[in-house]
C-alpha cells in the first residue's frame, strides 16, 4: 500500500490527473514520500503512452489509409499527453534552452530559467521539438500501427528512466527555498533507481516485439544519447541540474528514442 500511495504522488506530481479528496487524504504528502515516489517516474509514463498510444491507434484506424492520416494521429496523440502533463516537460525544455542560449555565465543562465516568461530560445527549442515528435510518429505510422505504438509505449516510459540518472550523477543547483523538485534532488537510491528501471521491462518487451530487437536496441541507444547529451551540457554550463533539466532531458530522450526507432526501421 505504501508503493501505491508513493505511485499515486507521482501521478500527482507529474500529471493533471485529478488525485483529489479523500483520495488525496489517503496518499498524503512529505518531501521524503516525493522522494521516494520519484522511483515511479517511469510509471507515470505508463499512463502517458497509454493514452497516446489509445489515441494514435484509434485516429489512424478511424481515418483509414491516406497520406495525412498518420501526421494527423501523431498531432493529436501528442496534443493528448500535453495535456495529461500539463506540458510539464515541455516547460521544463523551453526554461532551459532559455537558460543555456540566452546566457555563457552561470548564474545568469539560472536566473534566466526561473523566469516563467518564455523567450526566442525557449520557444524555437519547444516547435522544433514537438515538430520532430510529430513527424517521426508520423513517419514510425508509415511502417505501421505496431511500429507506431511500440514506439510510443517504449519512448514515454523509458525518457522517464534517464532523468533519475542524472538525479544520480549530479547535484542540485536550483533555488531550493522555492524549487519544487528539490525533494527529488537528493540523490536518488540505487534501490530507488532499481524499482524505475523494472517499470520499464514490460513497455520495452512491448516495443520489442513492435519493433524487433534491432530497432529497440537503437531506440534505447538514441534514447540513452540524448540523455547523457543533456547531462553532459547540465555539468558543463550549470555544475548540475534543476527540475527544468529533467523535463528537458525526458524531451530529448524521448525524440531520440523516435528517432532511433526511425532509422533502424529505415535500413
Amino acid at each position: 500500500m505504501q508503493a501505491l500511495r508513493h505511485y499515486l504522488l507521482a501521478v500527482q506530481f507529474f500529471t493533471r490527473i485529478p488525485v483529489t479528496g479523500r483520495l488525496a487524504a489517503w496518499v498524503g504528502y512529505s518531501p521524503a514520500m516525493l522522494r521516494a515516489a520519484s522511483a515511479h517516474f517511469p510509471g507515470v509514463g505508463w499512463l502517458a503512452a497509454a493514452l497516446a498510444a489509445l489515441v494514435y491507434g484509434a485516429l489512424l484506424l478511424a481515418l483509414g489509409p491516406g497520406p495525412f492520416a498518420p501526421a494527423v494521429a501523431a498531432v493529436l496523440s501528442t496534443a493528448a499527453t500535453v495535456l495529461m502533463t500539463g506540458g510539464f516537460h515541455e516547460d521544463g525544455l523551453a526554461d532551459v534552452a532559455d537558460g543555456l542560449g540566452g546566457a555563457y555565465q552561470r548564474e545568469r543562465a539560472l536566473e534566466i530559467m526561473k523566469d516563467s516568461r518564455i523567450g526566442a530560445f525557449g520557444a524555437m527549442a519547444l516547435v522544433l521539438a514537438l515538430l520532430a515528435k510529430v513527424a517521426l510518429l508520423a513517419h514510425l505510422g508509415s511502417h505501421g500501427l505496431a511500429a507506431a505504438l511500440g514506439a510510443i509505449v517504449g519512448a514515454h516510459v523509458l525518457s522517464r528512466l534517464w532523468p533519475l540518472c542524472i538525479v544520480r550523477t549530479l547535484p542540485h543547483v536550483g533555488d531550493t527555498a522555492t524549487s519544487k523538485s528539490k525533494p527529488l534532488a537528493d540523490q536518488i537510491s540505487a534501490r530507488a533507481l532499481a524499482v524505475a528501471a523494472l517499470w520499464c521491462l514490460v513497455p520495452l518487451a512491448l516495443a520489442q516485439q513492435a519493433l524487433g530487437a534491432p530497432a529497440l536496441i537503437a531506440s534505447m541507444a538514441c534514447s540513452a544519447l540524448g540523455a547523457a547529451w543533456m547531462g553532459w551540457r547540465f555539468a558543463r554550463r550549470l555544475q548540475g541540474f534543476t527540475g527544468d533539466c529533467l523535463g528537458a532531458a525526458q524531451q530529448v530522450a524521448e525524440i531520440g528514442f523516435y528517432l532511433g526507432a526511425a532509422l533502424a526501421l529505415a535500413r
